[in-house]
């Protein structure tokens, strides 16, 4: 009798899961309601199928200089099986341990108060992020290394559910070799390819598909959204609103490189009411351009922002004589992006700004327009050079 009630206990099980299509294998072609289009990301979208509650996230080209590439994830929930023909990575449910390769991976999920699902990263003297910080020093939180030093016994004994990581130039071969080999699903995330700075900030939608915290992504990027588009419409009703030149960067190796006028710092900047000195780089990377030049467009431009880890303008014009003649040193309006930073040289500034384009955009106006009196008392990001 007591066998009897097990197997009818198994046979009720199988008919429920049945019932609820977790036996069912769909096609591809099912999978094509568009769940999430976003509006200004041009990388992913999400999409699933009638009476389903699995997902499909689809990213394309997430790194520079990709082309047709394609990648997919398939979030398994309810006991649904991957589609036919599906060849990409497969989530089981929400994703509850996550081993983020990129600090921006942090910032989303920190964003979407899940920053506890963390259990991994890469290069933990480079994330600002104060809970990752201390989780690390309760050994809660591990660094599992970068690009071809990862540590993969740490990273396997983590257990994560998924591993985020990114290319910079293509693929990481030897990390997904070793990843499929250890069972352990991965998933590549385009954000910092993305030049619309709300592009770049509504990824945090993808990554709270896989955190199973559907809902409350949509719903935080539209609050950045509405602050970020307050702050632009503000200065379109500013009639006698000026429009300060900008000069971007500092020579590294001798070679001065400029931002394309369609990146997303110079996107920033015009939103903001200033105006990009160069015209010369429409490309999509930044461009190199002859020192004379850079130095003659030091002489002219107001605002001189992201002028890299330097301490003062007397350090500044130590680097190198000609920056004295900079009238924006001249007049005092050099700008860093570092004043949040960690003792190895990691920036929040490539952390935490991505989710929050808002506030570096209201960083920006308090600079270039302080009459406006937008910001309180300090930046947020930005600091000015003395």
């Amino acid at each position: 009798m007591k066998r009897l009630s097990i197997n009818l206990l198994s046979l009720l099980c199988a008919l429920i899961l049945g019932a609820c299509g977790g036996g069912e294998v769909r096609s591809m072609a099912e999978f094509s309601s568009m769940l999430y289009e976003p509006r200004y990301a041009t990388g992913f979208d999400i999409r699933g199928a009638e009476d389903a509650a699995s997902t499909i996230i689809t990213v394309r080209n997430p790194w520079q200089g990709a082309e047709g590439v394609e990648q997919q994830l398939f979030i398994a929930r309810n006991g649904e099986k991957a589609p036919k023909g599906f060849v990409g990575q497969t989530l089981n449910g929400a994703a509850q341990r996550v081993v983020c390769m990129s600090s921006t991976y942090v910032a989303m999920i920190d964003a979407l108060d899940c920053v506890d699902r963390v259990v991994g990263v890469s290069g933990i003297g480079y994330i600002y992020n104060p809970h990752i910080q201390a989780a690390a020093e309760d050994g809660r939180v591990c660094d599992v290394g970068h690009d071809s030093d990862i540590n993969f016994e740490l990273l396997l004994s983590l257990q994560p559910d998924i591993v985020l990581i990114y290319g910079v130039s293509g693929e990481n071969g030897t990390a997904n070799a070793k990843l499929k080999e250890l069972g352990i699903p991965y998933f590549y995330l385009g954000d910092y390819v993305e030049e619309s700075p709300l592009g770049k900030a509504e990824w945090l939608v993808a990554m709270a598909e896989i955190l199973g915290e559907s809902e409350r992504g949509k719903e935080h990027f539209l609050q950045i959204e509405e602050r970020y588009l307050s702050i632009v419409n503000r200065l379109k009703d500013e009639e006698e609103l000026s429009h300060p030149t900008v000069m971007f960067n500092t020579p590294y190796r001798d070679t001065w490189y400029m931002p394309s006028s369609r990146s997303y710092a110079v996107r920033l900047v015009e939103d903001a009411g200033g105006r990009y000195i160069y015209d010369g780089n429409n490309g999509t990377t930044s461009a190199p351009i002859d020192l004379e030049q850079a130095y003659v467009l030091t002489r002219v431009a107001d605002y001189w922002i992201n002028v890299g880890q330097v301490a003062s303008i007397e350090a500044l014009k130590r680097d190198n004589p000609h920056f004295a003649d900079a009238k924006a040193v001249r007049e005092g309006r050099v700008y860093s992006s570092d004043r949040r930073t960690t003792a190895a040289g990691g920036s929040d500034f490539w952390e935490s700004a991505v989710v929050n384009p808002d506030v570096v955009l209201a960083d920006l106006v308090a600079i270039l327009h302080p009459e406006l009196n937008i910001v309180g008392e300090e930046l947020t990001y930005y600091k000015r050079l003395k």
